[in-house]
C-alpha cells in the first residue's frame, strides 16, 4: 500500500496542477526583484484579486490540489510583473490542470458507481429469495418462474434508467452550450452570453443615497463631455442639471434620468489616446465586477487592457481591449452590489444630502 501511494504521490508531483503552481510561486516571489520594487504581500495581493489570503496560499501551493482559474492566473501575471513569455506556459498548465481535475474526479465517480451495482445485486438476490410467490408473479409453479425473472428485470430497469438520465443529459448539455443570440454594435462585434437574455441598461436618478460605481462613472461621462460635476457617486442636483443640459444638447427627453436612450449617447470609444475621464469611468466599473482590483487611475495602462480584455472574454464580447457600446452596456450590467468608496476615495465623499 504504501509503494502505491508513494507512486500516486510521484504523478501528482509531475502534473500540471504542481507545475502552475510552482511557476505562480515564483512569479510572486521573483516580483519587484528585476524592477527594483517591492514585492506585495500575499494579503495585499489577493486583495487586488479578489479572493481571500487562504486561497490564494493555496493556488502558490504545489503540495495543494486547488488549482488557479484562468482569471487569477492571468491577473496574477500582470499584478506580478511576470515575463511575458510564460503567461501562455501558465495558461496550458492552467488548461491540462483543469483537465486532469475533471479526470480525477470523473475515475472517482465511475469507481463509486462501479461498486454499487454489485451491492444492489446482493440485496436485491437477498430480497428476491425472501418474496412470496404471489408476489412475484403467477406464471409456473409458485416460487419458479417470478424468482428467476425478478433479478434480470430490475437489472434490466436499472441499466434503463441509466441510458435515459445519460440521454437526458447530453441533450441538456447540447442545449446549453449552443451559441445564442448575439447583438452587434458600430465597432468590434460581440456576442452576449449564450445563458442570459439581452442586456437593458440600467436606470439612474436623482436621490440622497451613494449610488456608488455606477454613478461615479455617470459623472466622470460627463465631466469627459466637458461637464464639471463631482465624481463621488451622489447624484445631487449638479449631476441632474449636467444630465438635463446634456439631453437638450441631443435632442433627448428632459428629465434629468439616465436610462436606455441618455447612456448611448453618453459613453465614448475608449481606447489607446482617450481623456482621463472616459478612462476613470471604464476603471471604475472594472474595478467592481469580481474580477480583482482595477486601478482607477485615468490611465489607459497595459493592466487595464489585460483587465478590459478578460472582462470582454468572459462575458461573450469580442476582446479588443477597446470599449464600444457593447462593453460599456456589459460593464454597467455586471457591477456587484454596493460596496463602500474605493480606499482612494474614502474621506472624501460628502455626507448624503438632505431630501429635496
Amino acid at each position: 500500500m504504501e509503494h502505491v501511494r508513494g507512486g500516486q504521490d510521484q504523478d501528482q508531483e509531475r502534473s500540471a496542477g504542481p507545475e502552475l503552481a510552482r511557476l505562480l510561486r515564483r512569479w510572486w516571489e521573483e516580483a519587484g526583484s528585476s524592477t527594483g520594487g517591492t514585492r506585495p504581500t500575499q494579503q495585499a495581493l489577493a486583495a487586488r484579486l479578489g479572493i481571500d489570503q487562504t486561497t490564494l496560499s493555496r493556488y502558490l501551493n504545489p503540495k495543494h490540489l486547488s488549482t488557479a482559474p484562468p482569471r487569477v492566473v492571468e491577473i496574477l501575471h500582470t499584478q506580478l510583473g511576470a515575463p511575458a513569455a510564460e503567461l501562455e506556459q501558465a495558461r496550458t498548465l492552467c488548461r491540462t490542470a483543469l483537465q486532469e481535475n475533471g479526470r480525477r474526479q470523473g475515475s472517482d465517480s465511475t469507481a463509486d458507481q462501479a461498486a454499487d451495482p454489485a451491492d444492489s445485486a446482493d440485496s436485491t438476490d437477498s430480497a428476491d429469495s425472501t418474496d412470496s410467490a404471489g408476489e412475484l408473479g403467477t406464471d409456473g409453479p409458485a416460487g419458479t418462474s417470478g424468482r428467476q425473472r425478478s433479478p434480470w428485470l430490475r437489472r434490466a430497469l436499472v441499466a434503463a434508467a441509466i441510458m435515459l438520465a445519460f440521454t437526458a443529459g447530453a441533450f441538456v448539455n447540447e442545449r446549453l452550450s449552443a451559441p445564442g443570440p448575439k447583438a452587434m454594435d458600430t465597432g468590434a462585434a460581440g456576442a452576449l452570453s449564450a445563458s442570459e437574455a439581452p442586456y437593458e441598461w440600467p436606470l439612474l436618478r436623482m436621490g440622497e443615497e451613494d449610488q456608488f460605481s455606477r454613478a461615479r462613472a455617470l459623472q466622470n461621462l460627463l465631466n469627459a463631455h466637458g461637464y464639471k460635476v463631482l465624481a463621488d457617486g451622489f447624484f445631487r442636483q449638479d449631476t441632474r442639471d449636467a444630465v438635463m443640459d446634456f439631453q437638450q444638447r441631443h435632442d433627448l427627453a428632459v428629465d434629468g434620468k439616465v436610462g436606455p436612450l441618455t447612456w448611448p449617447e453618453l459613453v465614448k470609444v475608449v481606447e489607446h489616446g482617450s481623456g482621463a475621464f472616459e478612462v476613470r469611468a471604464v476603471q471604475e466599473l472594472l474595478n467592481n465586477v469580481g474580477q480583482g482590483g482595477t486601478a482607477v487611475s485615468g490611465k489607459f495602462t497595459a493592466a487595464t487592457v489585460q483587465d478590459l480584455k478578460f472582462f470582454q472574454r468572459t462575458h461573450g464580447l469580442a476582446a479588443t481591449g477597446r470599449v464600444n457600446t457593447d462593453t460599456w452596456l456589459a460593464l454597467l450590467v455586471k457591477q456587484l452590489p454596493p460596496v463602500k468608496a474605493p480606499a482612494y476615495q474614502r474621506g472624501t465623499s460628502p455626507l448624503p444630502s438632505a431630501p429635496l
